[in-house]
């Protein structure tokens, strides 16, 4: 199932990553807010374009006025005013290259928050069927490869651009006949950028998906290292993670392949023009059509012309790679959000909860879910049980509002969970899972997190209430402690313990729990259940139980099997009934005969 999902995300993602036509000028977009450093950096620009097309011409009178006559008053005024040119030229370019590097900065950072945020709001279904490696990527590694082109090519490149604008005017305005012999060969060099363009957008949008299934490979071996060295298989993933490093080592080689191509290629289009219009321009001057100083100064501004395209040819392969990473980028900021949130506040939440024939499929074809039906009322305890993919977890997602039911709906005191709020829902249910997620910070930090709120003394009470306070106050920094990535400086029953204090303290209306005592040694479990019976009483609860002892005094148990309801009842009446829960039950708790260790 989750491979089906994964499939048809990469199929609609390399499906939205063709259509680029649009990406640059997505990217200009972002520099609305900061309209006023774009102005000023594209009066730079201008100044800098005027100075590019000013000093060959400079250069070309010197030759036939100064040095022609022997005018050194002359020549010294044209150097300096060369001097002066070339000096504002200078200048222009460096607080150019620094507005637009410190805009790009701006923009980097509005672009990474709306990626963070994306994140968080986007659909569970999604989220699940995606590789967590590939998402940091794209916050990471692609915000970087935008990050070097607006901290480097943007300005060079803008630029560049007016640069060659500016000697293209001054060329025609000069000698219109040599203007256009030197601009014989700019379809040709449009033709080879575009040759290039299409050439390396394809061999960069391949080195950023390999860098993403890098990271994805590295985040899960990572996190699965301890499974890993238990298996003895550390040796097999690094000659898996070396074959995707080697697929990315290989997309980078081509795609730097393409891209180095691009340089000589304009290199020779350069000397091309430059024989072109020394030939012609030599031509003109022997016939004393135009000035020796003109065929000097339309040297320089041939030599000057293929300058900026040189620059742009350099920052191209950032220009791309950076293109090809905004399109993965774009790709994750388009992908919509399929909850629509209500438009209804809820209030204070009695309890009241009702399933109405509630159908529901992850993938179309496969249904997890098949006409459910079931009433809570306030302080009611629900325990789920059945065989694993029975549906159970699915249930109390639903409840949470992490997915839409299909068919059917489910309503809390009467309203229908799809008009209200989800934060106005949320804020008064609390979950505690089968594996705890702890955040890095401190122990008061965690169990904090779900109500900011709270005082040092209500953690403190939440803790003891959830047996956790004598052995954090064991602790060499107490309730300070720093608990390290994902809780991992704690062991698996502390790492529980603090997850239930953490949704005692945020005192939810509806309470669930996916066998939250499954990883408590037996004593432990009993003071923990001794304190839930205790603060779950008024409280709508909801509890996922494999080991069948912890649902004894439920409200009601529910049984499920293949997605339906198959039996419901208290633990003694379903016992009497002798069905699924019953064999579920003797399973656990009766060892048969023929498995008896023998007597001594």
């Amino acid at each position: 199932m989750m491979h089906g999902r994964m499939r048809h995300i990469a199929e609609t993602e390399e499906e939205k990553a063709q259509n680029t036509g649009k990406v640059v000028w997505r990217l200009v977009k972002y520099l609305a807010p900061y309209k006023k450093y774009v102005l000023a950096a594209f009066i730079l620009v201008l100044v800098n374009a005027a100075a590019q097309g000013l000093g060959p011409m400079l250069i070309g009178r010197a030759v036939d006025g100064a040095i022609s006559q022997g005018d050194k008053a002359g020549l010294l005024n044209t150097v300096l005013a060369l001097l002066g040119v070339y000096t504002v030229g200078m200048l222009t370019m460096r607080f150019q290259i620094y507005i637009m590097s410190t805009t790009g900065q701006k923009v980097l950072a509005d672009l990474r928050d709306e990626v963070f945020k994306k994140l968080q709001s986007l659909h569970l279904q999604y989220l699940e069927g995606s590789q967590a490696g590939d998402l940091i990527s794209r916050l990471s590694n692609d915000i970087d490869a935008l990050n070097n082109f607006f901290s480097q090519s943007l300005a060079q490149m803008i630029g560049s651009t007016f640069a060659l604008i500016g000697i293209m005017v001054a060329m025609l305005s000069l000698d219109w006949r040599l203007g256009l012999t030197a601009l014989v060969v700019i379809p040709i060099a449009f033709y080879v950028t575009k040759l290039f363009s299409n050439l390396s957008r394809h061999a960069f949008r391949k080195t950023r998906t390999t860098i993403g299934d890098v990271s994805a490979e590295m985040e899960e071996q990572v996190s699965g290292v301890k499974v890993a060295q238990a298996f003895n298989r550390t040796q097999r993933n690094v000659g898996e993670f070396a074959k995707r490093n080697a697929a990315n080592r290989d997309a980078n080689v081509s795609a730097n392949a393409v891209t180095s191509a691009f340089a000589p290629a304009m290199e020779v289009l350069s000397t091309l023009d430059l024989a072109l219009v020394s030939a012609y321009g030599g031509f003109l001057a022997i016939s004393g059509a135009i000035s020796i100083g003109t065929v000097v100064a339309f040297i320089q501004y041939v030599q000057n012309f293929f300058r900026p395209i040189q620059t742009v040819a350099q920052m191209w392969t950032v220009a791309q790679s950076a293109f090809a990473a905004a399109e993965r980028v774009f790709v994750l900021l388009d992908m919509e959000i399929e909850l629509d949130d209500g438009s209804e506040t809820m209030s204070a939440i009695e309890g009241r909860i009702r399933f109405e024939d509630v159908s529901f499929a992850y993938d179309a074809d496969v249904s997890v879910l098949d006409t459910v039906s079931l009433d809570a009322m306030p302080g009611e305890t629900i325990a789920l049980v059945g065989p694993t993919g029975a549906g159970k977890t699915t249930i109390v997602g639903l409840l949470a509002r992490f997915y839409d039911v299909n068919a059917g709906k489910i309503t809390i005191d009467g309203q229908d969970l799809r008009d209200v709020t989800q934060h106005s829902l949320r804020s008064q249910m609390g979950t505690v899972t089968q594996d705890p997620f702890l955040f890095s910070g401190s122990v008061m930090d965690n169990i904090r997190y779900g109500r900011l709120d709270a005082t040092d003394e209500e953690v403190v009470e939440a803790a003891k209430a959830a047996n956790a306070h004598d052995f954090i106050q064991k602790m060499n920094e107490g309730y300070q402690t720093e608990v390290g990535e994902r809780g991992g400086l704690l062991s698996q029953g502390q790492r529980q313990l603090i997850a239930i204090a953490r949704a005692l303290l945020a005192d939810p209306r509806i309470l669930i729990l996916d066998e939250a005592t499954a990883s408590i040694d037996t004593r432990t479990e009993k003071l923990i259940q001794e304190a839930l019976d205790r603060l779950l009483e008024g409280r709508t609860s909801f509890v996922i139980a494999h080991r069948l002892s912890t649902v004894r005094n439920a409200d009601q148990t529910l049984v499920l099997e293949n997605g339906k309801i198959v039996e419901r009842g208290k633990h003694d009446e379903l016992l009497e009934k002798d069905g699924l829960y019953a064999e579920l039950y003797h399973r656990q708790f009766y060892t048969p005969p023929d498995e008896m260790p023998l007597a001594a």
